[in-house]
């Protein structure tokens, strides 16, 4: 067992040597190729003759005096219901202190608000758009606590 061991790496070796030589010889035969000239340019052009497409039709009604209907889509809305405008609050706050940010942040988890934070290279404003003006005034009496000065102003939208 140990003879056959010690000869089947280098018999396993020359068997893969051998047939990688047979496929390198067989990839790269030499045949000559007897069709070996150059390249030349054609200068024949064929004329075809144009196909007729359907977008063709569309440019042939003017000369018959019709021309397609547009699609017209037409949409009726129920507007019964008066359209009451709510006013919407913005709460501005100036914050300087990342103290005030934190503070502010867990008021706002307890109070339910969504909030947009402004920063700025000097200051960081908080902005709140709600229409319920009472939440926003609870709001400001709770952030006096924590010395932060909150402005309640009705907001309009730029148009």
């Amino acid at each position: 067992m140990q003879k056959i061991l010690k000869w089947f790496a280098p018999i396993l070796t020359i068997g893969v040597a051998v047939f990688i030589i047979f496929f390198l010889v067989s990839i790269n035969t030499h045949e000559k190729i007897n069709e070996s000239q150059p390249l030349v340019l054609q200068e024949t052009i064929l004329e075809q003759n144009p196909k007729q497409t359907w977008l063709d039709n569309f440019s042939q009604t003017e000369k018959l005096g019709y021309f397609y209907p547009v699609n017209e889509v037409y949409i009726q809305v129920d507007l019964k219901e008066k359209i009451i405008k709510e006013t919407t609050y913005k709460l501005s706050a100036s914050l300087l202190d990342p103290y005030q940010v934190f503070c502010l942040k867990e008021e706002l988890k307890q109070h339910g608000l969504r909030y947009y934070l402004k920063r700025d290279s000097k200051k960081v404003e908080l902005l709140i758009f709600s229409t319920d003006k009472a939440k926003l005034s609870a709001l400001v009496n709770v952030l006096k606590n924590y010395q932060i000065s909150a402005q309640i102003v009705p907001y309009k939208e730029d148009v």
